[in-house]
């Protein structure tokens, strides 16, 4: 290849990546950079007004395409800026590659007491070290083809997760040699254990009566949604979904079980307590799923757990039978398992939690609220919705609320912020879906939760993108408002008193974005119709909920995780 400029080679080898999009805010110490990608034209390069909405953004494709996503900040406030957005991205296993600037290598500190030697210098390696697979700073320019290799080759091995390289200015702008090197591929290792294991879960529920599979977002992070899907039409065993899976299974599969956890939907968590043996893939079992008292939650059955991340296994849930092992390895032969033995008799089982799920529905846990009831709403949205590749959901009360009852159809993903659970996630993530898809996205969000990246609409309005907001508005920072109205004596401070919100509407015009608000029932379904009335514009539903509408049901610290609020006979 010869010798290059290195801020070149960094564009030339985004795009053999297969990068098509990356998000940045402009910064002195990645100009070169930039500029490098800009000359080239192989990449669409989309500014954001700060860098965590870029993090979220490229958190959104690295989702949606399984190539990592990218984003770039410029060292100091810049570089600091992604650190929620990579923290994100290590907790939910999300492939992403994130570069930033740094000053020049004479202006390091790096060695000396001094807190700073040069303008904006900042450690951002350090500072991520234990929220990324690795974080590396060039020191060398002609280790930058291999360093860049590596970190893409790594962000998508094993569990996926995020990679940052920090690279310093003067070694962007020097030539490098550059050799023609083929990417290496390992070759897969066959694991005897997990064929076994497969074998083992096969039997144990040929035995079972009320067998249950807990899926979890490792099925999509280790991009197995196909086996999955052949591995569990093969069992015919109900499937419950945790938070990150929501989207593993279209909400009409005859398998589909609804969403376990503490605001799960009531009868699913029932299932899962009254299911008599378990299998645990693509999910670690956290307390949000099982509850507090893991003993209870482990009873006598069994529960097979497989992971790719050995310290997952017997971590909370202790006494699992266990096996290490890759997804894309162990669904195949879990499929081939299930084939190999008689078709499982689980009418009575089926019958069992169809009555469960009969006994109160997700809209009845809010029947009777005064105005607009969330879940009914969230049905409404997406039974309109089938035209979007995505439903993207902030934090706060209207993520649980989307969970519980968003109708995902065929192929549509639906993403949230799951471990870091960061408020300002939905709106930039919608942007990469967007970008990611080239389709409509929903992207519901609360009146807090888009307060923190509202920056964003500018992003949206100048690209003219098509994602359709909804803020379900209840003028508070609810769901740590209701937990003060269980726990505090309703003492709402800072929640309520102290806590404000702006017109949306008029904010959303003023970003030459269409907006809309309702409050009443009555009005829900000509507004949604309004929402989609022209699927290739951005537009927002600012939606008015009564302060004291609560998200129902949940389940109470130390009680099992069926024991749900509100309780019911």
């Amino acid at each position: 290849m010869g010798k290059i400029k290195a801020s070149d080679y960094i564009a030339d080898e985004l795009h053999r990546q297969g990068v098509t999009v990356l998000f940045e805010m402009i910064g002195g110490m990645i100009t070169h950079i930039i500029d490098s990608i800009h000359q080239r034209g192989q990449i669409k390069i989309v500014s954001v007004h700060h860098e965590q909405a870029g993090g979220f953004a490229a958190e959104a494709v690295g989702r949606m395409t399984g190539v990592p996503g990218v984003a770039l900040a410029t060292s100091g406030p810049g570089a600091t800026n992604l650190v929620t957005a990579i923290g994100s991205c290590y907790f939910d296993s999300v492939p992403t590659v994130f570069i930033t600037g740094q000053v020049n290598t004479s202006e390091l500190s790096t060695g000396r007491a001094l807190r700073q030697q040069g303008f904006q210098e900042t450690d951002i390696v350090s500072v991520v070290r234990p929220i990324t697979k690795a974080a590396w700073q060039l020191t060398d320019a002609e280790d930058l083809p291999r360093m860049l290799r590596e970190a893409f080759k790594l962000a998508n091995e094993g569990r996926p997760g995020p990679v940052l390289v920090d690279l310093p200015m003067n070694l962007q702008r020097i030539e490098i040699e550059v050799h023609d090197e083929p990417l290496s591929s390992d070759e897969a290792v066959e694991n005897h254990a997990v064929a076994e294991f497969a074998q083992e879960v096969a039997r144990a529920f040929m035995s079972a009566e009320r067998p249950l599979i807990i899926s979890g977002g490792g099925i999509r992070a280790a991009n197995s949604h196909y086996e999955f899907m052949q591995a569990i039409e093969a069992s015919k065993v109900p499937v419950a979904l945790s938070l990150m899976a929501i989207d593993l299974l279209p909400f009409d599969h005859p398998q589909r079980v609804g969403m376990i956890g503490t605001y799960g939907n009531r009868w699913a968590n029932h299932v899962m307590m009254e299911s008599d043996a378990i299998l645990v893939i693509g999910s670690r079992l956290d307390v949000r799923q099982t509850g507090a008292d893991t003993e209870f939650f482990k009873g006598n059955r069994p529960i097979y757990h497989l992971d790719c991340d050995p310290e997952q296994l017997n971590n909370r849930v202790v006494g699992c039978q266990s096996c290490l092992g890759e997804l894309p390895e162990f669904l195949p032969l879990l499929k081939k398992a299930f084939e190999s033995q008689s078709p499982l008799s689980l009418v009575e089982w089926y019958s069992r939690i169809e009555s469960l799920k009969s006994q109160r529905s997700d809209v009845d846990e809010l029947k009777g609220c005064k105005g607009i009831n969330p879940n009914l709403f969230m049905h409404r949205l997406s039974q309109a919705s089938t035209g979007a590749s995505a439903i993207i959901a902030d934090v706060g009360k209207n993520q649980m609320w989307a969970a519980q009852s968003v109708e995902i159809h065929s192929g549509q993903r639906f993403l949230v912020s799951g471990g870091m659970g960061s408020m300002g996630f939905a709106l930039p993530a919608a942007i990469g879906s967007v970008f990611a898809s080239n389709q409509p996205v929903v992207c519901i969000t609360g009146d807090g939760g888009l307060q923190c990246n509202i920056q964003e609409l500018e992003t949206i309005s100048m690209h003219g993108l098509p994602i359709k907001i909804l803020v379900f508005n209840n003028k508070s920072l609810g769901m740590v408002g209701q937990f003060q109205e269980d726990y505090f004596e309703s003492r709402m401070q800072s929640t309520v008193w102290g806590y404000s919100a702006p017109d949306f509407e008029k904010v959303s015009k003023a970003y030459n974005i269409d907006a809309r608000t309702i409050s009443n029932p009555e009005e829900v379904d000509e507004a949604i119709k309004w929402l989609w009335s022209d699927p290739t514009a951005p537009a927002l539903l600012n939606v008015m909920i009564d302060l004291d509408t609560k998200v129902y049901p949940k389940a109470a610290y130390g009680r099992p995780i069926n024991d749900m609020d509100p309780r019911i006979s």
